[in-house]
């Protein structure tokens, strides 16, 4: 069966995806083969599911180029190549191995291209010569890479994406680890990737997105139940928490649906507080003050008239006793969005601790945190910190670079040495409940053109909002997360660049309904 887990029309879309490492993954195929299934029956499977998903994407292609590496993964790639060859297309077969080499079910996959008379090219395809072709097929390394691409198949990959001809990547785009989305050294930008038996983290953050395209998972008719491997991670449906958001009732007001506080906005930094407000407001919240420097009061209720906004005194007292009143009022609060970090935004974030409710921290608010603001974040109450590569790097004392080879473990360190739900920003954005011990959730959606100023705090506005409507921190950030995400992708369709994040007010109102 193939199925695309980003599609709202698959029989799970509203089940979750568990994700499993490289070493998991080949594990379950030793296991399904020791329970009987002949290796080479699997092999067989996944170049027909190849096969199937060519022409159902590719319907008109004619001319194909297969490039296949030495192991199994070049043994998938021979057989897609037999198919093609046997429906009567132009079938180009590139061989970056010795055939004589070929092992196991990779030699028999050889045996049956050289029973049907296709012959393999001679020497290596360069970037010319992949240009004839309509599509070309990627089966150079698969899933058990180690080390960084080097030599010859480092130099076919470069011709493949010099070619910009569309790629089909078997199961993973050669040079892409599956584990974590890096690059080892260079890698097949694929427009589609097909992945055998289970998903795979690496094909959904970091780089993975960017590499492997629109992912489809080709089961081989296993049932995933019969697994003993444990998985790395879950993977969000398209419609992953929604039954949270239950119906309004009839006799409802705008105090029933939830006060959310926003505090930030120093002089200049406005637009962070205003984008969070509004986005909170379209993701259902009844009710949204904001509390911010005083240039941007009337910023706020020309863009939205619907928010209560109040300037901050500058007096110390005052602003303590302003910010005893609005948490007596609030049910949830947002803190960081534009804050800076100077002596008034470090006031704030001290008294943001006497908050007895669920806070979302975010921006500046997670600085202060990595400078030494202590939070009295409990096991009771837990709240949210959304911070992105570079903010998680400072709490965490890493690197930027370490945060992106290892965005699982980062999210749950970063849950565990906070106390609270985090949430990962970047592609393929990850979701940790509090104290880190569980799986984590990893977000397939979003795109590019997100990378914008801005879109972290709309992204911190909803799930603010969900959690003054009553969420759990869990499922609001991951539900947050959704939203935005998908909100973002109906947005940028074809047309990344310009997408602003007001852009994607309609379609969280849209999300959420």
């Amino acid at each position: 069966m193939l199925v695309n887990p980003r599609n709202r029309f698959t029989r799970q879309a509203s089940s979750s995806w568990p994700l499993y490492s490289a070493q998991a993954a080949a594990s379950l195929d030793r296991q399904v083969i020791a329970a009987g299934t002949p290796g080479f029956e699997l092999m067989q499977r996944a170049a027909r599911s190849a096969w199937q998903l060519i022409q159902q994407q590719w319907p008109d292609v004619r001319q194909i180029s297969v490039l296949c590496g030495g192991g199994n993964n070049g043994g998938d790639g021979l057989l897609v190549a037999l198919h093609a060859f046997q429906a009567g297309m132009k079938v180009r077969l590139w061989l970056a191995a010795d055939p004589l080499n070929y092992q196991k079910e990779a030699a028999l996959a050889w045996q049956a291209v050289e029973q049907s008379g296709l012959s393999p090219q001679t020497g290596a395809p360069d970037a010319h010569d992949l240009q004839e072709d309509e599509l070309l097929v990627d089966a150079l390394l698969g899933i058990g890479l180690k080390g960084e691409v080097r030599g010859e198949i480092k130099t076919w990959i470069q011709a493949i994406n010099a070619s910009k001809t569309p790629v089909l990547a078997l199961d993973t785009p050669s040079g892409l680890l599956v584990d974590n989305g890096q690059l080892a050294g260079s890698s097949v930008q694929a427009a589609v990737t097909l992945t055998f038996i289970v998903l795979k983290p690496g094909l959904f953050t970091a780089e993975g997105p960017e590499y492997a395209g629109e992912v489809w998972l080709a089961d081989l008719g296993l049932q995933g139940e019969d697994f003993q491997e444990q998985p790395l991670a879950w993977l969000q449906s398209c419609q992953d928490a929604s039954r949270a958001l239950l119906p309004r009732k009839a006799g409802g007001h705008k105090g029933d649906h939830g006060r959310l506080l926003i505090l930030g906005g120093q002089a200049g930094m406005g637009g962070a507080v205003i984008l969070a407000a509004r986005a909170a407001l379209r993701t259902g919240v009844g009710m949204v003050k904001l509390l911010t420097a005083a240039e941007n009061v009337t910023a706020a209720l020309v863009s939205q008239p619907e928010i209560m906004a109040a300037a901050w005194p500058e007096d110390k007292a005052a602003l303590d006793e302003q910010l005893k009143e609005a948490f007596a009022w609030a049910d949830a609060l947002l803190v960081g969005p534009g804050l800076g970090t100077d002596q008034q935004a470090q006031q704030i974030c001290q008294a943001v601790g006497s908050f007895e409710g669920p806070v979302l921290v975010d921006a500046d608010a997670l600085n202060l945190w990595a400078q030494g603001w202590q939070p009295p974040v409990a096991e009771q109450r837990p709240w949210v910190i959304t911070p992105h590569p570079g903010e998680a790097a400072r709490l965490l004392g890493w690197s930027v670079h370490e945060v992106q080879q290892q965005r699982l473990k980062a999210v749950n360190l970063l849950a565990l040495k906070t106390g609270s739900v985090a949430l990962l920003k970047g592609a393929g954005s990850c979701c940790a409940e509090q104290g880190g011990q569980a799986l984590p959730w990893v977000c397939p959606f979003g795109n590019p053109g997100m990378g914008v100023a801005g879109m972290g705090d709309l992204l911190s506005g909803c799930i603010a909002s969900l959690l003054a409507q009553g969420l759990e921190p869990l499922v609001a950030a991951r539900l947050g997360m959704r939203l935005h995400a998908q909100a973002g992708d109906q947005v940028a369709a074809d047309q990344p660049r310009g997408l602003l994040p007001s852009d994607l007010l309609p379609f969280l109102r849209e999300g959420v309904n």
